[in-house]
């Protein structure tokens, strides 16, 4: 245990701190569901897991609350694993280390895991307490939620038997969400013919960038470190001749890229090279200075490796990068500040002779998600790429006439003095997944502030944990009474 267990609510945070030992990344949730299943177990709690690998836990009502109707709770169980490039992290056996900073609570060169870590505890401190009054409980605890809400996609939904649902995985407090945006992926996969080549070997390597959650972060125009590294090599392009040997960032389809790296053999004037490279990163820092003023441009000598892309492999990749949609597309015309409609560039690998392109794109109007999706496949086919098309999942429309909004609402007027903000958000909830699978089912979301979800600089208010903890205590109390 750590320092984190001291803060309060205690039982929370001791919960969130076990947490922190136990590796969770995506598709690895086996050894956090299994921690749950034993607390459970030794709890004397029902539990059932579907075949997707879904948890739910059942708790009885508190005395005289037994027959009261039954209210979800629902968090993941999975976190994104990023971590910045010179931090030595095995995601899959450290643990993440904490630290605090004033009313902060940070990683050390890692994301955090408070999305959505501290739901999950919160589910975990409710599930042991015998402290707070509350109806008939399902803890539904999803898995795979960061790369693409499949957990959720494939919910046995007749394992729940509630028709109001309280999703832990907001990231704002004060603010009640109440829909989200549908989202869509597609990968692209074009040939790069390499050859025999010569040339003085370079790399470069785009760090310092914030990055962040590609759907509630887009709308604060940050660098996408892919899109701007291959902005500046076409420039450079134009000064002197060279082809690429490699090129590659982003780790996470929801999360823009923070960092890219290229190596390159330059065939013409290395100093022009190097001087077109200047200036481009120059006006680019200076475009970028407000959003990702931390930007830097690392250039590095390199053993030639004796092969290259083709020149026209090499144009066709920038070009393709160059001609990729990032970043907002449409704002909501009817919510005020909302983003309707963006795309990511998420990530690029070369593997073998194929560059691998992946994008994620975003909408509240599903119309407009497929408008992206066939933008960005017109793109691709124009380049030579082929294109593969993921799965989708739905989004989320708003019931302002919801009961149990109407509960939550009147309670965090209670708890925060002040009325919450009801919002939509520029991301994928699970909400409206289990909507569309429980028809009828009446949702909302809260949480505590968290902030830059999705990149090492990840962190939770301390005290808004207390605040939630509350808020969600008196509206269980509520809805049971």
């Amino acid at each position: 245990m750590t320092f984190v267990s001291s803060f309060e609510p205690r039982p929370l945070w001791a919960h969130f701190d076990r947490i922190l030992e136990i590796p969770r990344g995506s598709k690895e949730e086996d050894r956090i569901r299994r921690h749950v299943t034993l607390l459970a177990e030794r709890h004397g709690l029902e539990h059932d897991t579907d075949a997707t690998g879904n948890l739910v836990v059942r708790k009885p009502g508190t005395a005289g609350r037994e027959n009261a109707p039954v209210t979800i709770l629902q968090g993941h169980l999975d976190m994104v694993n990023e971590k910045d490039s010179d931090v030595a992290h095995d995601f899959a056996s450290d643990p993440i280390r904490p630290r605090q900073e004033g009313e902060w609570l940070h990683a050390t060169g890692t994301t955090l895991g408070a999305d959505n870590g501290i739901g999950v505890a919160a589910m975990l401190a409710l599930l042991e307490a015998s402290d707070v009054p509350h109806g008939p409980l399902e803890l539904l605890f999803t898995i795979d939620e960061e790369t693409g809400l499949t957990g959720a996609s494939g919910l046995d939904a007749s394992l729940l038997s509630g028709r109001r649902l309280i999703n832990l995985d907001s990231e704002e407090e004060g603010d009640v969400t109440v829909g989200c945006a549908g989202g869509a992926g597609t990968v692209l996969r074009l040939p790069v013919e390499s050859a025999a080549a010569t040339g003085t070997a370079l790399t470069l390597r785009l760090r310092g960038l914030r990055g962040g959650h590609s759907g509630i972060d887009i709308v604060l125009q940050r660098g996408n470190a892919l899109k701007l590294l291959a902005r500046i090599l076409t420039a450079a392009s134009e000064a002197a001749s060279f082809r690429l040997v490699r090129l590659e960032g982003g780790n996470m389809h929801n999360a823009i890229p923070r960092e890219a790296a290229a190596a390159v053999l330059v065939e013409g004037d290395t100093a022009a090279f190097r001087a077109a490279i200047e200036a481009e990163l120059a006006a680019v820092k200076a475009e970028f200075q407000s959003a990702d003023p931390g930007m830097t441009l690392e250039i590095g000598a390199a053993t030639s490796p004796g092969r290259a892309f083709s020149p026209e492999a090499t144009a066709t990749v920038l070009r393709l990068l160059e001609a990729l949609p990032h970043g907002v597309l449409a704002m909501s015309p009817d919510i005020p500040g909302l983003v309707e409609t963006s795309t990511n560039v998420a990530t690029v690998k070369v593997e073998g002779d194929t560059l691998v392109v992946g994008t994620s794109s975003r909408s509240s109007a599903g119309s407009a998600l497929r408008a992206a999706e066939r933008r960005i496949t017109a793109i691709a086919e124009l380049a030579g790429a082929a294109v593969e098309h993921g799965h989708g999942y739905p989004g989320w429309k708003p019931d302002l006439k919801s009961p149990l909004l109407a509960t939550v609402k009147a309670l965090q007027l209670e708890v925060y003095g002040h009325e919450p903000k009801i919002v939509a958000v520029h991301a994928g909830l699970e909400c409206g997944i289990i909507g569309e699978k429980a028809p009828g089912m009446d949702m909302v979301s809260i949480g505590p502030q968290i902030e830059a979800p999705h990149s090492p600089n990840e962190r939770v208010h301390i005290e808004s944990v207390g605040r939630f903890w509350r808020l969600l205590a008196v509206v269980l109390d509520r809805l049971s009474a």
